[in-house]
């Protein structure tokens, strides 16, 4: 039955643009991969985690249901953490900020993630798929232990962090600029650092253009967006759009430098004269603008003008 669900809500929401991220659950206390503290009311034993061939098809019901959407497991399991690589999953830990909380003598951030990263060779897991983070408790105690939340924010952007869940909690006071500045690198940021196109181009031919974008981020986008240009003609407030959707897909981007060359072709049926040039990253399906770049400049509808195109017949 419980397989049974977990294939319809894939039916009705894998590839959902309202659907981030999937955690793969199923297992343990709050679906996070542990039974701790919980014993037997017959024998009083440990309540053990279900067997190892059961976990593996539990994952693989997750897998084959949400093909589409970026999936985590927590890292607190070591046999879904070996399949990370192999199977493109990302890596979830719900005690960012530990830093002797629970001890004196062990935390979560000093003692475990970076040990299981190793031991369970998922270093490079967040090249294909996200990694994820919750708060432990949240940056409030962070704050009133005393914690450096400079130290804690870099400990996850090492990991190439995509998302800090902190539960919806109030942020301390005093704390904005940090979490500002961290926020500025969580993930990925997209800046256009260049952009070349010939000043003419004609109705019903190709014209190149040339684009230098950089990823100031710590990890790559996962989803399919496009991207696109717009050209708009000059002094015509009524005239339709042409948007150009090209099949160049901004996933997989790791940060640094990228050059994309793109061919467009100019309808046949487009009218002479002076076109502003916009670019754009799109969701594929919509054809909208579903990226926010890291420059200034963008219009109501997401787009960036920045160049000019002439087009003759």
């Amino acid at each position: 039955k419980h397989f049974r669900l977990i294939r319809e809500l894939g039916r009705r929401y894998d590839g959902d643009p309202e659907l981030d991220l999937l955690d793969i659950g199923s297992v343990g206390l709050w679906g996070e991969w542990h039974m701790s503290g919980t014993t037997a009311a017959d024998t009083g034993k440990p309540v053990p985690l279900p067997s190892a061939p059961l976990i593996d098809t539990i994952i693989d019901e997750w897998r084959r249901a949400f093909p589409q959407t970026p999936k985590v497991i927590l890292i607190g399991s070591e046999q879904g953490m070996a399949r990370t690589v192999t199977d493109k999953l990302g890596w979830r830990a719900d005690c960012l900020g530990d830093m002797g909380g629970f001890s004196k003598t062990w935390n979560h951030m000093d003692h475990f993630y970076m040990q299981q990263l190793e031991k369970t060779g998922s270093q490079e897991a967040w090249k294909a798929a996200p990694v994820a983070f919750e708060s432990c408790w949240d940056m409030r105690k962070w704050k009133q232990e005393g914690w450096n939340i400079d130290h804690i924010f870099n400990y996850a952007l090492r990991c190439h962090a995509s998302y800090v869940n902190n539960k919806s909690a109030p942020i301390p006071e005093g704390t904005r600029a940090e979490i500002e500045k961290f926020l500025r690198r969580l993930g990925y940021r997209l800046v256009l650092r260049d952009l070349e196109n010939p000043a003419r181009a004609r109705a019903g031919a190709e014209f190149a253009i040339g684009v230098t974008w950089e990823n100031v981020g710590v990890a790559p986008p996962y989803r399919d967006y496009r991207v696109a240009l717009r050209l708009t003609k000059r002094g015509d407030a009524t005239g339709e759009a042409l948007r150009f959707v090209t099949e160049t897909s901004i996933r997989g981007w790791l940060p640094g430098l990228r050059k994309t060359d793109l061919l467009i072709r100019i309808p046949a049926t487009v009218q002479p004269g002076e076109y502003d040039l916009a670019v754009g990253i799109v969701d594929p399906t919509t054809q909208a603008p579903a990226v926010r770049l890291a420059i200034a400049g963008r219009d109501a509808e997401g787009w960036y003008p920045v160049s000019h195109l002439g087009v003759s017949r």
